[in-house]
Parts: structure tokens; sequence; C-alpha cells
């Protein structure tokens, strides 16, 4: 059973150990949405990838669905896929765990700040640090 709120108040640590006062809860989104999200990503990833690889555990729905357009081609990069980006750090450990010496093509659907490390994000939250 999936909760029914994407986006949850209340006090949270980060992955990175960040205290958040607010969080996406991606178990409320679908199956057929991972599949229309995974859809509009390959709108914007023209370079093929070999296979996807969502860092578990909230990027894994998202990889098996991206996996759907991979080339099988062993010359192509690997494409690793997230949920949620906050400060970089699961990518970061997840890349240098498993591809330390390869092209990675890297992607989340949110992110809660503009992204580093070669990471492509659907949905950007503003840079708080812009006087705007």
């Amino acid at each position: 059973m999936r909760p029914d709120e994407l986006f949850i108040e209340g006090d949270f640590i980060s992955h990175a150990g960040l205290p958040l006062s607010w969080k996406l809860e991606c178990d409320a989104i679908s199956s057929n949405e991972w599949k229309c999200i995974a859809k509009i990503i390959i709108d914007y990833q023209t370079q093929p990838f070999r296979t996807a690889i969502g860092i578990p555990r909230g990027g894994v729905v998202l990889g098996q669905w991206l996996n759907e357009y991979a080339s099988g081609d062993a010359t192509d990069p690997v494409l690793v896929a997230d949920d949620v980006y906050t400060t970089g750090t699961s990518f970061n450990e997840y890349c240098e765990k498993y591809y330390p010496n390869e092209e990675v093509y890297k992607w989340c659907v949110f992110a809660r700040r503009p992204t580093e490390y070669g990471v492509r994000a659907l949905f950007t939250m503003p840079n708080p640090d812009l006087d705007v």
C-alpha cells in the first residue's frame, strides 16, 4: 500500500544528515506515473545508455522503467537514477562504489536545490541563496 501524499510536512533527516522540514514521499507515485516520468526523462536523455539502475531505495522503480529504453550495448554508459536529489551524496556514493572509472549518466525526478556532479533533474526547487 502506498501513501496518498507526495509532499509531507514534518521533521526529517536527509541521507546526507541534513535536517528537513518537509519531504517528498515518492512511494505515493503510481506505477503508471513512474512509467510516464521515465518517458519524460527519455525525451531529454538523447544519448544511449546500456542499462538503467535505480539507487536503492527511492530510485529502484524509476530505474526499472528507464531500463525499458536501454540499448544493451556494452560500450554505452550506464544511467543511474534516483527519485530525490538533496545534496548529491547518494549519487556520489553509489557511482563511486559501483562505477568508479566509468562515464555515468545521472538523473533524478526532483531536486531540492540546483544539482551538481552531472546530475540532471526534471524538477528543481529554486535556489534559496538567490535574491529574486
